[in-house]
């Protein structure tokens, strides 16, 4: 399986910069002629993790985000989003649906699951005060 596309975006780790992160997946994919489907999977997965790594990882206090997206001869999309902000210590506790590190806003605790759910394979490394990395695979038909 060899790489036949690949890029790497950082950006600030602001709001604004999720909807910027979606559409630049989707410009990424679009070549492979994704379903709709598939497109809005993609897109929700990404939205997903640029918002934890803001919220979550950088405490909306700002940092950067790097988004890297490979695809292979196989049209299976690898996507890695990360950050250097605070990590975690229980990955698997922060795995678990609804939990959540901001109880007092209106977040679901839903991020990890709604990634795992939308695309093929989720993974997640995360070192306190180092960051967290997620990658996502998802296959496009």
């Amino acid at each position: 399986m060899s790489i036949v596309n690949e890029m790497c975006l950082d950006f600030y780790a602001c709001p604004e910069n999720e909807a910027f992160a979606r559409l630049t997946i989707s410009a990424f994919i679009l070549p492979l002629n994704p379903t709709l489907e598939e497109m809005g999977d993609v897109k929700t997965a990404v939205s997903e993790a640029v918002t934890n790594a803001i919220v979550h990882g950088y405490a909306m206090k700002g940092g950067t985000v790097r988004m890297h997206a490979t695809l292979n001869s196989e049209n299976m999309l690898t996507v890695d989003v990360i950050d250097n902000g605070c990590g975690m210590a229980d990955v698997e506790k922060a795995r678990e649906p609804f939990f959540t590190t901001a109880p007092d806003s209106e977040r679901s605790g839903m991020g990890f699951t709604i990634m795992e759910s939308f695309m093929d394979t989720l993974k997640v490394r995360s070192v306190p005060e180092r960051g967290t990395t997620v990658t996502m695979r998802r296959r496009i038909s």
